[in-house]
């Protein structure tokens, strides 16, 4: 993640994991959420916030969750159900339970299909949101299996050219295993930015880089510019920013996240709600089973060779060294668990709100 959307280290204190874990889960529980339900959820913001994905961890989508549920918005008790399915694949109506919660019960479909038929997808309908796509393509890695999660929601990106937005942010996420090496992970918004990047900019006082947003008339804004007043979403550029600097290819990834989530769950891009948000968040989760292509050891050795050339390619000039996707928060993950979590004090005070209003445990400071 950019530097300029972390806390400075004045500005934030380190938790223990422990706490943080235990303390999101009775968060949970107080939403009415099943113990092994809400220890699921717990388990995938604190996993985030350990890799530095604070877009997507405890920071953000904690406090979010809390409105969704309070609102009536996201299920705690959903009666999800597979509507479809083949030896490969399966079709989740979700019934609006939470997708941090059941993304989890999607993927691990798809990894028994592809031990038994060698790949495994799943789709998945009315849904809420998923939190880190990334996550989920990882428990495919762990399995010996390359893994996909993508997401399908909403209207706040513009197409190339237009100045209507037609596109949610449709994040797409791959990851693979290693030896030695960490474990290749890609995660990224196939829009400019993530929409949380608007909350971690806003909270630590930075603006947004050129490119990143439109203005009222879909014209890209190619300065730096404070982030928007009131409602952002709508502003948002694809992946590239302007055509000629191949914004045409972010556009053509949000299409094809639509295309697996939203089409193949059997349901309607965001772009066709009548009402906003009227078919819900619609997922992609896809495992590949190593061994049905290849010997897996050989797999994981090329992958090493493959990730450790990258990271000792020469670095340019004013940069320290070349990272793949995944090393920094592998890297991360390991100081944390070490160090503790840092939340920006922003966050802190609001877990010391849900103390008083919900009844929890207070955060352990380390």
């Amino acid at each position: 993640m950019l530097e300029r959307f972390k806390p400075k280290p004045e500005d934030s204190e380190r938790v223990s994991l422990d706490s943080l874990y235990e303390v999101v889960t009775a968060i949970f529980e107080k939403m009415g959420v099943p113990n092994s339900d809400a220890r699921e959820a717990a388990d995938v913001l604190t996993m985030t916030d350990l890799r530095g994905v604070e877009t997507h961890g405890v920071s953000n989508m904690l406090r979010a969750y809390v409105e969704q549920y309070t609102d009536g918005v996201v299920n705690p008790n959903p009666n999800w159900e597979i509507e479809r399915e083949t030896p490969g694949t399966a079709v989740i109506n979700a019934d609006r339970g939470l997708g941090i919660i059941l993304g989890r019960r999607a993927m691990d479909i798809a990894i028994q299909k592809a031990k038994t038929v060698g790949v495994g997808i799943v789709t998945m309908n009315n849904g809420t949101h998923v939190g880190a796509v990334g996550h989920f393509s990882m428990l495919a890695a762990k399995q010996d299996m390359v893994g996909m999660c993508a997401t399908s929601a909403g209207t706040g990106v513009l197409p190339t050219f237009a100045s209507e937005p037609r596109f949610g942010t449709n994040p797409i996420s791959i990851a693979a295993p290693a030896r030695n090496e960490a474990p290749l992970l890609f995660d990224a918004a196939t829009s400019q930015i993530a929409g949380n990047k608007f909350s971690l900019a806003k909270r630590v006082g930075s603006d947004l880089l050129p490119g990143w947003i439109a203005d009222d008339t879909g014209t890209p804004i190619l300065e730096e510019t404070p982030v928007p007043e009131g409602s952002w979403y709508g502003s948002l550029l694809p992946l590239g920013g302007t055509r000629e600097l191949g914004s045409h290819k972010g556009y053509g990834f949000m299409l094809m996240v639509e295309v697996l989530g939203a089409f193949l769950s059997g349901s309607v891009p965001g772009m066709f709600d009548a009402v906003k948000m009227e078919s819900g968040y619609k997922h992609y989760f896809a495992a590949y089973d190593i061994k049905a292509f290849t010997d897996v050891d050989e797999f994981k050795d090329k992958m090493d060779k493959m990730l450790k050339m990258l990271r000792e390619t020469k670095p340019a000039s004013g940069h320290e060294r070349v990272l793949y996707p995944g090393l920094a928060e592998s890297e991360d993950e390991k100081d944390r668990r070490e160090n503790g979590i840092p939340l920006h004090k922003e966050v802190l005070q609001w877990f010391d709100s849900m103390v008083g209003e919900l009844g929890v445990p207070a955060l352990e400071i380390v």
